[in-house]
């Protein structure tokens, strides 16, 4: 299985490409940029392109996208709605199949918990794939996170298409612990302890 994530935005989109053989592994991973000069219908026009030519080269089984959530800049908000519209179109016109997610059940899948901050979750992304560094920017590392979610989270036989904001607020997820999330665990116990030697950085 070929999953394709993506962080949507208008200035920066970020996309993780991994494929689920056994385990997970990182095949590509970029941000897509616009410039804010151009008209927003080009800015639009060049995700669709971008889109178009990452599907037709990985052929994704599934694309995964975070759900769009309430944000107290309305700015923000419209530009990833307008994004997401797009990656939406480009999913359904190669007959792709969308999974989306919330930004907390992308990080309570990768970091173990949903207030995980973005070095967390790019710290964990680079431990679940065995990369060498955490992938950059952080557009490209949080696509990689949605990636790796949708992965397994299809896994378990579970599809994410809740009709609602945050659907772990009606519905949680029952634990059960997979070989997934025993390495999740193990990561994040070795994570703690390597914090607690000399000079460790307190988490924000």
């Amino acid at each position: 299985m070929i999953v394709l994530g993506i962080d949507p935005g208008t200035a920066a989109l970020g996309y993780g490409v991994v494929e689920r053989n056994g385990g997970l592994r990182a095949v590509d991973v970029g941000c897509v940029t616009t410039s804010p000069d151009l008209p927003l219908g080009e800015r639009l026009r060049a995700i669709h392109d971008a889109l178009t030519e990452l599907i037709e080269t990985h052929r994704p089984t599934l694309l995964g996208v975070e759900r769009l959530f309430f944000s107290k800049n309305a700015q923000t908000a419209f530009a990833v709605g307008q994004a997401r519209g797009v990656v939406l179109l480009a999913a359904a016109q190669h007959g792709v199949p969308v999974r989306e997610a919330t930004p907390n059940e992308v990080k309570v899948a990768v970091a173990g918990y949903g207030a995980a901050d973005k070095e967390q979750v790019g710290r964990m992304v680079a431990t679940i794939l065995g990369l060498e560094a955490v992938p950059t920017p952080d557009d490209a590392a949080d696509a990689l996170a949605v990636a790796i979610c949708v992965a397994n989270r299809e896994r378990a036989g579970e599809t994410m298409n809740a009709g609602v904001l945050d659907r772990s607020a009606i519905a949680p997820i029952e634990r059960r612990e997979s070989a997934y999330d025993r390495a999740v665990r193990e990561a994040l116990a070795r994570e703690r302890a390597e914090g607690t030697g000399a000079g460790a950085k307190p988490g924000r």
